[in-house]
């Protein structure tokens, strides 16, 4: 079941002011936002594509696989783009205890901070697993100097029962200068529907005079 359409809804962040759904911009900006990684082959795809575009992204990683993929890890510092704590395990929140959800973002925190001992990089970005996150999970975030990204469109990209063309329309249709926070993933599961829209997605707006920023830490 789907939670938010490919769209959020207004009402939707009005409800949850305190998280970051979009960003006012004077200019042609999109946030393009990549989750679950850092992955094999697919993360490194995603790095070659937004390098043909000189895109600049934020990638919302989870600390098991920075723990096992560090060198991958390094090539999103390497080419300039934000990083973001993406919790240890992939963690639900509605389903998870406050105090075992916070432990789970520590661990990540942790993995993730040694990571970038060598870099002038400090982690302030986080993202909700599957968008579930409780009010006191929030505060918590907050009161360790997390900023809460959400997103404005969301390309469904996991999702195998739609296919990659309805996945690119999800965000040609939706993306816009109001709506500038675009959801991916840099997983196996979305790699089908990501890796037939993400290129699509960088050519039609930049030809629209669009440019792809990283969200600033």
């Amino acid at each position: 079941m789907r939670l938010f359409p490919a769209k959020i809804p207004q009402f939707i962040k009005r409800i949850f002011p305190n998280y970051v759904w979009d960003f006012s911009s004077k200019g042609k900006t999109i946030y393009l936002t990549f989750d679950d990684g850092p992955t094999p082959e697919i993360t490194e795809w995603t790095l070659d594509m937004l390098k043909q575009y000189n895109a600049k992204a934020t990638f919302f990683c989870i600390g098991n696989n920075v723990a096992k993929h560090p060198e991958i890890f390094q090539l999103l510092l390497k080419e300039g783009h934000s990083i973001g704590n993406h919790t240890q395990d992939h963690v639900k929140g509605w389903s998870t205890s406050t105090e075992k959800y916070i432990d789970n973002v520590i661990k990540a925190e942790t993995i993730i901070n040694k990571a970038l001992v060598n870099s002038q990089y400090e982690l302030s970005l986080f993202r909700p697993p599957f968008g579930q996150i409780k009010k006191t999970q929030g505060k918590a975030l907050a009161r360790r100097g997390y900023k809460v990204i959400m997103w404005s469109v969301v390309a469904f990209d996991w999702d195998n029962k739609i296919s990659r063309e309805r996945s690119l329309k999800n965000v040609i249709n939706a993306a816009s200068e109001k709506n500038n926070i675009i959801i991916f993933h840099d997983s196996v599961k979305a790699s089908r529907n990501m890796t037939y829209a993400l290129p699509k997605v960088l050519a039609h707006f930049s030809k629209k005079g669009y440019t792809f920023k990283a969200i600033d830490a």
